[in-house]
């Protein structure tokens, strides 16, 4: 491509493999399960974060959002974990040029298995789509609809948008209500992804949560109300698993 995101996009996977560690690459592989289809070079995060600093500055002069979101989709779609990191950092350095239709370009990465994995969703969902929510709030309903997605990585993504913005005390109607949506979901990596958003509400409300969890107790998957009630004291968080406990089965 004339804007050079190919060329860049070759030069990084060559830092990549050049920085990779088969060691460190297998400690990593030891945080998703054995059944998750994830390859790493074995890069350590601060050099991830070098070589997308160093992207940044040989073409934030000659570079534009659409360049930057061609160089992402470029790495996004290499199997390595690394790769599709470099990407969304070097993406999220022109988050202030983001459009509303990078929203789309972000569900495609996700639904055509793209970002397979809890870490890559954990990556791409703050970096891009909560920035998304926050330059156009009306975003926010949209992403609450992908609860209802066929792909795990959309539906997890749904949840881990809100996580930050519940934290700080935004859109938690949205959040409470995408948490309401996804009890039913049965796969453990939403259980604890909703346990996460619920917990960091909590910290702005923990009242509010409080209230939440115990109309909709015997609903929650006991993992989610464990990561949800962490911040809470000893005794307290006893007393919630006891009150809403589902009455058909032991806590």
């Amino acid at each position: 491509m004339s804007d050079g995101t190919e060329r860049a996009a070759r030069a990084v996977l060559t830092a990549l493999r050049r920085r990779g560690s088969a060691r460190r690459a297998a400690l990593m592989r030891a945080y998703f399960k054995r059944d998750d289809a994830v390859t790493v070079f074995g890069v350590a995060a601060p050099d991830l974060r070098a070589v997308a600093r160093e992207v940044w500055r040989e073409h934030r002069a000659d570079w534009d959002v659409r360049a930057a979101t061609r160089f992402c989709d470029r790495l996004v779609r290499c199997p390595e974990f690394e790769a599709k990191a470099v990407g969304v950092l070097v993406l999220a350095r022109w988050h202030r040029e983001f459009p509303r239709r990078l929203l789309h370009d972000v569900r495609r990465w996700l639904a055509g298995g793209h970002c397979a994995s809890w870490a890559a969703v954990d990556l791409v969902a703050p970096s891009l789509i909560t920035v998304l929510v926050q330059r156009y709030p009306e975003v926010a309903d949209d992403v609450s609809r992908w609860t209802g997605a066929r792909s795990l990585w959309v539906r997890r993504a749904a949840v881990v948008t809100f996580v930050p913005l519940a934290r700080r005390g935004q859109h938690l109607e949205t959040a409470y209500a995408v948490a309401q949506v996804l009890f039913p979901d049965p796969h453990d990596l939403i259980h604890k992804a909703v346990g996460w958003m619920l917990r960091e509400a909590g910290k702005t409300d923990p009242r509010r949560l409080e209230r939440f969890l115990l109309r909709h107790g015997p609903r929650i998957p006991r993992t989610t109300l464990r990561y949800a009630i962490e911040r809470y004291s000893p005794a307290r968080r006893q007393r919630l698993l006891r009150e809403t406990r589902p009455a058909s089965r032991s806590q």
